[in-house]
């Protein structure tokens, strides 16, 4: 059995959270010594694809008129779609239909999450679902002085400074104008926002808030590695108000790295995380008080929420998406 990896424009999804998924993919290939490949013109059994471009759906005809098996991963939704760049709101309908027509080929889909997965079939798929998350390296997000060295070197972290942080593109989606009103009332605590999103593709209002943040945040833009990875294990908090997830790679990757984690209460998390594991809030008061009991330790959670991450894991996602070609190759 061999399997093409397909991400269309992958060097721009790269930083994504579809990027990272196409990643977790390849690993978890690997361990189960399945073959697989990225080249279309290579020979494969099953085409496993992650976006909805042009050559995606070139891809998918040549696919199906070779007989070949498609399994469609259901990254995204109308739901996510919103809130995010300019005019999305308003397009978020043409959206889904596009993204439509590629469900509509496979024979298997593929999503992150049970949440997920009810929100793609109430769009009209009839093709099976199965609910699979994007999974975690959890050796790559343990704790390591090195890395949380660089940390506090490339920011400058005092000690006992108290620091937040959180890794998302700039959509309101995701939070952004939440994350800066908590800011807002703990001055003396530094917040950092790693990640990066064209200025110009996102609202003004959005902008603003970017290019103009209070004294206490940062937006250095994206990075990776060690400066990132030594964030997730040295800082006092993890917290990610975004609005709406199909699972969020993120949350796992606070989770894995022992973090203290604050997200917003919405659906996509029913089932797989809850108050043992995560602090919840659904506005900037509750968000405050949440992350302020975290700073002040009364909050611990890290030992239940490692579990999740450990559920979650590379191997055992593995395992589940080698069932999940099975399938679809014997349907």
């Amino acid at each position: 059995m061999k399997i093409l990896l397909y991400l269309e424009a992958e060097e721009f999804l790269a930083h994504s959270g579809i990027g990272r998924a196409m990643k977790h993919q390849q690993q978890a290939l690997d361990l189960m010594g399945i073959e697989w490949t990225t080249d279309p013109s290579d020979d494969y059994d099953i085409l496993h694809a992650n976006t909805y471009g042009v050559k995606t759906m070139r891809v998918i005809k040549e696919a199906k008129k070779a007989g070949k098996k498609v399994i469609f991963h259901g990254h995204s939704t109308r739901a996510d779609f919103r809130n995010s760049f300019i005019g999305s709101n308003f397009s978020s309908g043409f959206f889904c239909w596009w993204i439509m027509r590629y469900y509509k080929k496979a024979d298997l889909m593929l999503t992150p999450t049970d949440y997920s997965a009810e929100l793609i079939k109430s769009y009209g798929i009839t093709a099976p679902i199965i609910p699979i998350s994007n999974g975690i390296n959890l050796a790559k997000y343990a704790k390591n002085e090195a890395k949380e060295a660089a940390f506090r070197d490339y920011f400058h972290i005092k000690s006992g400074e108290k620091v937040v942080v959180n890794a998302a593109l700039y959509f309101k989606r995701k939070g952004i104008d939440d994350f800066i009103e908590v800011a807002k009332a703990l001055p003396d605590v530094r917040f950092i926002w790693f990640g990066f999103q064209a200025l110009w593709t996102i609202p003004a209002k959005i902008r603003r808030l970017v290019e103009n943040p209070p004294k206490n945040v940062l937006f250095p833009g994206y990075i990776k590695g060690d400066v990132f990875e030594g964030a997730l294990t040295a800082a006092d908090a993890f917290f990610f108000p975004s609005r709406e997830e199909t699972e969020g790679i993120v949350v796992l990757e606070a989770l894995a790295s022992h973090q203290k984690v604050l997200v917003r209460d919405i659906p996509v998390y029913n089932g797989w995380l809850d108050a043992n594991s995560v602090s919840f809030g659904s506005d900037v008061a509750s968000f405050l008080s949440a992350l302020t009991d975290i700073l002040d330790a009364k909050v611990d959670k890290t030992a239940a929420g490692y579990a999740v991450a450990e559920s979650r894991a590379i191997d055992v996602i593995a395992g589940q998406l080698a069932q999940a070609y099975e399938k679809v190759l014997t349907a």
